[in-house]
């Protein structure tokens, strides 16, 4: 089986996005890779290349890739090339914290693309992405292929046969800030109640 696979992707539109998420985890760069997995590996010291099956857990600092499939190559800098797979009704999963403190990033899709040198993660296949404050849901994008890229902070939507949206869109849910916080507008605020000290009090007729 080929490391990579040539992916088919029928993308007629690319939506690019400065997106104001901050860079994941600094700290994460200068972490190991981990890998636990369930069944039978394999490793070629020569072509620099492992294999991994069976629930497959990549972590590298906060970052966290979960596969039924992963194969790793190292390149000849040192760097790490893993290619996660999923299976038919489970799809790869990731999650990274981000620098903000209570932040994280989460996506999954059929593949995922992770490059430690260029500190990139592509998302193929029914690709969906979301950036967390704890529970709280803050921006949600989804298309047929996501690439975020740490450093530039630049996220790009593909649209394309592989979107899980109708004639292969792409979505962008941008929520809005800080609404549960905000005070309401003038107009919607109460008026407070005064006692009047220009009144007199009605005369009775007798």
């Amino acid at each position: 089986m080929p490391l990579r696979r040539p992916l088919l992707l029928c993308s007629v539109l690319a939506l690019a996005l400065l997106s104001p998420w901050a860079q994941a985890a600094k700290d994460d760069r200068n972490k190991p890779l981990n890998l636990v997995f369930d069944r039978e590996g394999a490793i070629d010291k020569v072509k620099q290349r492992s294999e991994f099956n069976g629930n497959v857990i990549l972590t590298k600092g906060s970052m966290v890739l979960r596969a039924e499939r992963m194969d790793v190559q190292e390149t000849a800098d040192g760097y790490y090339q893993a290619y996660a797979n999923g299976n038919t009704g489970k799809q790869v999963q990731f999650k990274q914290d981000r620098d903000t403190p209570g932040e994280r990033i989460e996506g999954r899709a059929d593949q995922i693309e992770y490059d430690t040198r260029s500190e990139t993660i592509r998302l193929v296949g029914n690709a969906e992405a979301r950036i967390m404050q704890g529970d709280q849901l803050k921006q949600a994008l989804s298309g047929a292929t996501l690439n975020y890229d740490n450093r530039t902070e630049r996220l790009v939507v593909e649209t394309g046969a592989g979107s899980p949206h109708p004639s292969g869109r792409g979505r962008v849910v941008l929520m809005p800030r800080n609404a549960a916080s905000e005070p309401l507008p003038a107009s919607s605020a109460p008026l407070p109640l005064r006692p009047s000290i220009n009144l007199t009090p009605r005369q009775t007729p007798q």
